[in-house]
């Protein structure tokens, strides 16, 4: 019999609660990722990191991250233990604010973790919060689902869409392509495959994303490109009407 016990996650960030090893895991993962993710990510992403003020020898502080939010797009960071239910995740969504966890992985988990930690969260997802199109594509989304909750078939849908985007994402910039998704962002394996001839690369097509399934338990095969992050808010309106479609028949 399994009597281990499920690990307790803090549902507000405590900064006198961080221990010098998750000091040392931040700062490791952070020097590791920007030194992986040179030449390959969007400047968008770059510049937002020196906007949100993160470096490797500072854990981010979540009010520090909205005070430097608030003048740019008034979001926030809601701290939460761990992956939030649909329901509270759009709603949270749909109010500004992104739902972050505030602990860190351990050593031992640098390279492999089944669930996101701060790590992901905050250095994946919290630069591009200050870019007003890419968060009111995020504000689009949750919109729509929070209309459509009780049909699977529609959240199905628009969690292709979230992954493809927002956790998976490449954009076409001057340089090239890059990568603007958190899931990228955060994985050194991530960001060598989304770049590397392994893999395929797709125009962005909303109507084709939200008809392609993924997995979630392996390195990503197939990355939707956008051409701005303008071109993701202006694929809402086509988003709802691939929902209303579905919804009708």
């Amino acid at each position: 019999m399994n009597t281990k016990l499920p690990v307790q996650r803090p549902t507000v960030q405590i900064f006198e609660n961080y221990t010098p090893e998750d000091y040392k895991v931040w700062k490791l993962l952070f020097e590791r990722q920007s030194s992986n993710l040179k030449g390959k990510v969007s400047q968008e992403y770059l510049s937002a990191l020196n906007t949100i003020g993160f470096t490797s020898d500072k854990i981010p502080d979540f009010r520090e991250i909205e005070m430097r939010l608030k003048p740019l797009t008034g979001w926030a960071l809601k701290v939460v233990p761990c992956l939030s239910p649909q329901k509270e995740f759009f709603e949270w969504l749909s109010q500004k604010r992104f739902t972050a966890t505030c602990w860190l992985r351990s050593m031992d988990q640098l390279d492999y973790l089944e669930e996101p930690d701060m790590f992901h969260d905050v250095f994946g997802h919290a630069p591009l919060l200050s870019n007003t199109y890419y968060t009111s594509f995020f504000e689009g989304i949750s919109k729509i689902a929070l209309a459509h909750l009780d049909n699977p078939k529609v959240i199905e849908m628009l969690g292709r869409v979230y992954w493809f985007t927002i956790e998976f994402g490449l954009i076409s910039e001057m340089q090239g392509l890059k990568i603007y998704g958190a899931g990228i962002i955060s994985s050194s394996g991530e960001t060598e495959n989304s770049l590397s001839n392994r893999s395929k690369k797709h125009d962005f097509d909303i109507r084709k994303i939200m008809h392609t399934g993924f997995r979630n338990d392996i390195i990503q095969d197939n990355y939707f490109v956008v051409e701005s992050y303008q071109q993701l808010f202006q694929s809402l309106p086509e988003m709802d009407s691939v929902v209303q479609e579905v919804v009708r028949n």
